[in-house]
């Protein structure tokens, strides 16, 4: 599968997600990179670190390649080229700036600021900008998503934020109704938080270039997945509660399998525990993908005696 693409091979229509013989046929010439994990965790060490070397600022983390920077300044445009400036010395990667006076607002900014640009988005300009886009256009509004506004009759940014948030409660639920109803303002916090995120788990997963049928081969990519899985654990020092085997049929039917196990590090425990899950997977029925998820107990809920609550995939 395509991990991400560049703006050239976009232009072609090769996007993230894509399986690479698709991409291959539309850009015959392309040039098709392995992925390297551990030289973009170093990268994104080297950007981050540059991002708080900057003076004044607070740092959010969000992602390999994403972060948000907090700042009061009278000019956030000349701070965002000195940044630019700064992370393309120190690494020769260029990164795109999106202003803000919310999370919101500054994240949505970025995507108008691509590639290596600056671009500021605020309650001023929010719906000249925004106002007739696509619902799918906001930050954390995707395809399902806008089209379950739709039914309800909204369709374009504005309609959302016009929208009575109380109205959108039985679609969506008395807590993400009125988040999607702010979210089209672009309200929300304005603050950005640097305490480290912790990881509620970590997951891995395979796709195949050919099918799995034989069960010997389900069972070596289990245990190659778990082991994967398990550097990851044991990296974080926190003991895994739970597991989750994601198995996709051919040609693309995905179903998961989860369980709870008693709170353990031991690499063989949780080997068994997602052996356990595998058995459940239907005989003979060709695999295209298999994903395993571990959950992991959460820093504080040890001092409080208790199993936090299981995240999705």
């Amino acid at each position: 599968m395509v991990s991400t693409a560049s703006y050239e091979a976009r232009a072609f229509g090769v996007g993230s997600g894509m399986p690479l013989r698709i991409a291959a046929r539309k850009v015959p010439d392309a040039v098709i990179l392995p992925v390297d994990q551990e030289a973009y965790l170093a990268a994104s060490e080297t950007v981050m670190a540059t991002l708080r070397a900057q003076p004044g600022v607070t740092v959010q983390v969000l992602g390999w390649d994403e972060a948000f920077m907090g700042i009061e300044t009278e000019n956030p445009e000349a701070i965002a080229r000195q940044v630019q400036a700064a992370v393309l010395e120190r690494t020769q990667l260029h990164c795109s700036v999106g202003i803000g006076d919310t999370l919101v607002r500054a994240k949505v900014a970025t995507g108008f600021a691509k590639p290596a640009g600056v671009f500021r988005l605020t309650a001023g300009n929010w719906s000249d900008v925004m106002g007739s886009r696509p619902t799918r256009d906001l930050w954390g509004v995707g395809t399902k998503v806008s089209g379950r506004l739709a039914k309800l009759g909204i369709n374009t940014v504005a309609e959302l934020a016009a929208s009575d948030p109380q109205d959108l409660v039985p679609e969506f639920g008395p807590k993400m109704g009125p988040w999607y109803a702010e979210l089209g303002r672009g309200d929300g916090a304005g603050v950005v938080d640097d305490t480290p995120w912790v990881a509620r788990g970590h997951s891995r997963e395979t796709t195949f270039q050919r099918d799995l049928t034989d069960p010997a081969q389900v069972d070596d990519a289990v245990r190659e997945l778990t082991a994967r899985v398990l550097e990851d654990v044991l990296a974080e020092g926190r003991p895994v509660i739970g597991l989750t085997l994601k198995i996709r049929y051919a040609p693309f039917v995905t179903t998961t399998r989860a369980r709870k196990i008693p709170v353990t590090s031991d690499g063989n425990e949780i080997l068994a525990g997602a052996l356990g899950l595998a058995a459940g997977i239907e005989a003979g029925r060709p695999i295209r993908l298999l994903g395993l998820r571990a959950e992991l107990a959460m820093p504080d809920d040890a001092r409080k005696g208790h199993t936090p609550t299981r995240g999705g995939w």
